[in-house]
């Protein structure tokens, strides 16, 4: 057996195959091969060509620049600051005009600072003693304000109190207000110009138009009537994110700008156009959570006539934005054509491939299709040495 099958593996290592083609009229499998070829070619029209444009080539190393500014004045007067007016300069940060800002809504304002010892924040849960030694001097309150000094300063009559420590003093005490402090902001408005350029076919535009009126932009809002005026009103960029102004003015949070460009560079320059989209990006919990909002510290520093340095703490409240740009860019290249064109005929392959297994494997005369399309010639050798061949039809017609 071991002879045998070794005798029958090295004759087949000789063995040829060649195609023999079988028309086999059988409405089922011939009505299934139509349908197999008609989606094909659908989806390769269709959906290859006109949807995903996969005759084109493209370009989605998208190179961005952003420029913000904010506009807009209001008036407050509290006890902390008394009669003040807020432009541009005071509320928004960075005042570059990067894709990142930060426009100040609230404030909780301690003001004058100066650095010397008092009573840590009760608030403050590592800052609580009960005597001089739950103090240790030289070591910093972390979640705190300053540097132990090695006393427990105690209120009234009570046997509990807080640390002394070196810092700015007086420490922030004060409470988030319950109504922002910035609450006319809504009405300030954000230019946002972003210039684009795509490498590959050396393409570049603005979402701003070029036109000579000065007036345009002072005057104009984005909308639907006015798509090339990047002009926004504050208030509208939060209602479009489905958030209410108040509430996010209060505690703060995150909103993205996301300006989008798909430009088809086969059609003229003025159908690419830019599209917006907003959305909240901070996670919004519900009640007045802890970690909701977005805030930071800030001062401002002065010296006395003395010299003596002293300054303003501002935690501030707000709304940070930011401008995501992306987009890609598509021209004809036969290159993509032809890579398409012939996966199309690669997928015709597979249809021809999957209805022979139909044919030869799950009908009823499968058996009969089976061995007219696998047909096995042998030579047979005659006494005077000449070889005669089998002539095989390389059509033949079968009849279901």
């Amino acid at each position: 057996m071991g002879q045998a099958g070794c005798k029958r593996l090295s004759q087949s290592l000789f063995d040829y195959k060649t195609e023999k083609y079988v028309i086999a009229k059988n409405k089922k499998v011939g009505l299934l091969y139509r349908l197999l070829q008609v989606s094909i070619l659908t989806y390769l029209v269709a959906w290859v060509f006109l949807v995903k444009k996969g005759y084109q080539d493209i370009d989605t190393s998208l190179q961005s620049s952003v420029i913000t500014k904010v506009k807009g004045v209001t008036f407050t007067n509290t006890s902390e600051l008394g009669e003040r007016l807020w432009d541009v300069a005071d509320y928004v940060i960075p005042p570059q005009g990067e894709n990142i800002f930060f426009v100040i809504t609230n404030l909780i304002v301690t003001p004058n600072q100066r650095q010397g010892t008092c009573a840590e924040s009760e608030s403050i849960p590592d800052a609580v003693c009960y005597e001089d030694s739950d103090c240790p001097p030289g070591e910093p309150i972390m979640a705190g304000n300053g540097v132990r000094t090695g006393r427990c300063l105690q209120s009234g009559n009570t046997q509990r109190g807080t640390c002394e420590i070196f810092a700015w003093c007086p420490v922030e005490t004060k409470s988030r207000p319950e109504k922002p402090l910035l609450d006319k902001a809504e009405d300030f408005t954000i230019y946002i110009k972003n210039f684009i350029h795509f490498p590959k076919f050396n393409f570049s535009k603005t979402n701003v138009l070029d036109i000579k009126d000065r007036d345009f932009l002072k005057s104009c809002r984005f909308g639907p009537k006015n798509p090339y005026c990047p002009i926004f009103r504050l208030g509208s960029v939060v209602s479009w994110t489905g958030s209410n102004f108040q509430e996010i003015a209060l505690q703060g949070g995150v909103i993205g700008i996301q300006i989008e460009w798909n430009c088809d560079l086969d059609k003229a320059p003025s159908e690419c156009n830019p599209r917006y989209y907003f959305s909240r990006l901070d996670r919004r919990f519900p009640g007045n959570s802890v970690s909701s909002g977005y805030n930071f510290r800030f001062a401002k520093y002065y010296r006395d006539e003395a010299g003596v340095e002293f300054r303003t703490l501002m935690k501030a409240y707000g709304i940070r934005f930011d401008v995501m740009v992306n987009g890609r860019a598509g021209k004809f290249s036969i290159i993509p054509t032809i890579i398409n064109l012939a996966s199309g005929v690669a997928l015709m392959g597979v249809g021809s491939f999957f209805c022979d297994l139909v044919l030869i494997y799950f009908i009823k005369k499968s058996n009969f299709y089976r061995n007219k399309k696998y047909e096995e010639a042998r030579s047979s050798h005659a006494g005077n040495g000449k070889v005669s061949v089998e002539q095989l039809q390389d059509l033949q017609t079968v009849e279901a």
